[in-house]
């Protein structure tokens, strides 16, 4: 609630919205869903065409805006300036990376408080960072706030450390209800069991270079088990032609895009593995829903919230990014012990439910909104005031009066 007791208008920006898929899309979702309880929302987003289109979708008030083109996987939409700007809200929240929107925010220059949730650095466009770089430190350097992930992530980001005094440490949460036993088609589990097993290893993600998909593959030479790829993306066929060459095409298996029934995939498998070996993979909530159904995880330690999410020696085992030996070695410790792996996979669980929950996720955003309408309300107000006292004094004396104008002056410094 505001101070005179109205709800706090909140307009989220993100690249798409659900059904479309990625890490950005879930986490809006999922906040989304949480903070409509609390808050007047409204999410800006680009269509995946050429049209406008207003929806409500589970509850929330969804504007996708015509995408004109796609410019290193960011979506160019015209119109985005003009919809921030018509927009009323108390906070603007911008999901970044997000170079079109971010300039589309600085160029509305919305009226609300800006709050940025930092997904991720950008990694490989390094020519358009080049570019960019200049209007995002204008972009920081006007918000009240910037939402990080994991410690790890604020230490080891070039951008975040500039800002450090602006970060505020909020984990990305899912509802691990969502996941259940409860929930679990079992005779969909065992088929799957009777189609991939008995000892099945999940990545979910998309198929892009920074994933480190073809690691894993190459690590398949060394398990005996069947690898469940669940995804869609660009190195699809280069990824399939290594599992070819490396001898282990019998043991990987990709299964493309699972809309529905994911749960069943997770609670049919052994082991997940999530082996990124880059920057861009900045937390990892496919391990959040894979330790929520209680199955251990194999990630890598790069300098970022992955290692963060799952532990070490706790909730599976963390190797370096880029070694197929080492995450072959860690996969085949855990297939061969299924007491390690209920071990691994029960901490897992109660590490999900207890620490990244998406309604304390969601409270602590919530939090951090009516601290930063606060400060900004203050700042306006004490603004305000100043400029109310030097009009006043200026009236009072006249332009040609030079020793009072250096009073006045050396008041205001």
């Amino acid at each position: 609630m505001t101070s005179n007791g109205r709800r706090l208008r909140v307009l989220q920006i993100g690249k798409y919205f659900a059904p479309s898929r990625g890490g950005i899309e879930s986490h809006l979702r999922d906040l989304c869903m949480e903070l409509r309880k609390s808050v007047d929302l409204k999410v800006i987003v680009a269509n995946d065409s050429w049209r406008r289109e207003a929806a409500s979708i589970e509850g929330i008030d969804v504007l996708r805006l015509p995408r004109a083109m796609t410019l290193a996987s960011a979506p160019i939409c015209p119109a985005m300036i003009g919809s921030i700007r018509r927009e009323k809200a108390d906070i603007v929240h911008l999901h970044l990376p997000n170079p079109a929107a971010a300039i589309a925010c600085l160029l509305a220059r919305p009226a609300g408080a800006l709050v940025i949730t930092w997904h991720s650095d950008i990694v490989r466009q390094r020519r358009l960072v080049r570019l960019y770089r200049p209007l995002e430190r204008l972009l920081l350097r006007r918000c009240a706030a910037i939402v990080a992930t994991s410690p790890a992530y604020i230490a080891s980001s070039q951008v975040l450390t500039r800002y450090a005094d602006r970060c505020h440490l909020i984990p990305f949460g899912i509802s691990a209800e969502q996941f259940a036993e409860n929930l679990v088609d079992h005779s969909m589990v065992r088929e799957l069991r009777q189609r991939f097993g008995p000892r099945i290893i999940l990545s979910v993600g998309r198929l892009v270079h920074y994933k480190g998909i073809k690691f894993l593959i190459r690590a398949m030479s060394k398990v005996d088990a069947k690898l469940v790829i669940i995804g869609e993306g660009p190195l699809r066929v280069e990824l399939e032609r290594e599992a070819t060459s490396n001898g282990a095409s019998g043991r990987v298996v990709f299964l493309g895009e699972i809309d529905d029934n994911l749960i069943n995939y997770y609670h049919a498998s052994d082991v997940f593995a999530l082996p990124s070996c880059e920057r861009s993979e900045a937390f990892g909530i496919v391990q959040l829903e894979a330790m929520a159904c209680g199955i251990p995880v194999v990630n890598t330690r790069i300098d970022t919230g992955v290692p963060y999410v799952s532990q070490d020696g706790v909730t599976g085992f963390t190797v370096p990014p880029r070694s197929s030996d080492e995450m072959a070695a860690a996969l085949n410790r855990l297939l061969d012990n299924p007491e390690l792996r209920e071990k691994m996979g029960r901490a897992g669980r109660a590490r999900a439910v207890n620490e990244f929950g998406i309604a304390e996720m969601a409270a602590q955003t919530l939090d951090l909104y009516r601290s930063v309408v606060g400060t900004e309300k203050s700042m306006r107000v004490r603004t305000g005031a100043a400029s109310v006292t030097r009009d006043h004094a200026r009236a009072s004396i006249g332009e040609d009066a030079p020793a009072q104008q250096q009073a006045l002056r050396a008041s205001r410094d």
